[in-house]
């Protein structure tokens, strides 16, 4: 399945896809996040013009799966992705992160970052796996300490959460 960059006419259905995928955390616990409204439309126009926002296009061009990202402290970092349940557990979501990887490293950045669920096996473990590890409090840049203060005013350190890194 091809990467492509979102189109204004994606971002509804990549808010579609986000509420497909956050279903599964209903069976860990988590219903909240799985009832957590995703981004609207002005946001995800953001990430649009920005040329951060990338989609896998499954049959008909039609996306599966899209990441969006943030350039923060001299990195890109990931502030979503996601993966249709139907197109899950196919290397999609790492496709993704490695087509990030790519765009970053061709502009000159050190690093992609993220925040996730260090207990929710999607989602820390899944990043390690790609790659990624874990980052100590004492590492974390001024960009990444306000995104986590912004989880934080959300609620989502209900849930042990953490700071993740993928050297480029």
């Amino acid at each position: 399945m091809p990467i492509r960059a979102a189109r204004l006419s994606d971002l509804t259905v990549l808010q579609d896809i986000e509420r497909a995928a956050g279903e599964c955390f209903r069976d860990v616990g988590m219903p909240e996040i799985a009832d957590d409204e995703p981004l609207p439309l002005d946001e995800l126009t953001r990430y649009h013009d920005a040329g951060l926002a990338w989609v896998m296009a499954g049959e008909s061009d039609a996306p599966v799966a899209y990441l969006i990202a943030d350039r923060v402290d001299g990195g890109l970092h990931v502030e979503q992705v996601s993966v249709h349940p139907d197109s899950a557990r196919r290397g999609v979501g790492r496709a993704l992160l490695d087509h990030l990887a790519a765009h970053a490293a061709g502009e000159g950045a050190r690093a992609l970052t993220l925040t996730t669920f260090t207990e929710v096996p999607w989602n820390a473990p899944y990043y390690a796996r790609c790659g990624f590890r874990l980052l100590d409090d004492s590492a974390l840049t001024p960009g990444l300490r306000r995104i986590r203060e912004r989880e934080a005013a959300h609620g989502l350190n209900r849930w042990p959460r953490a700071c993740m890194s993928r050297v480029l």
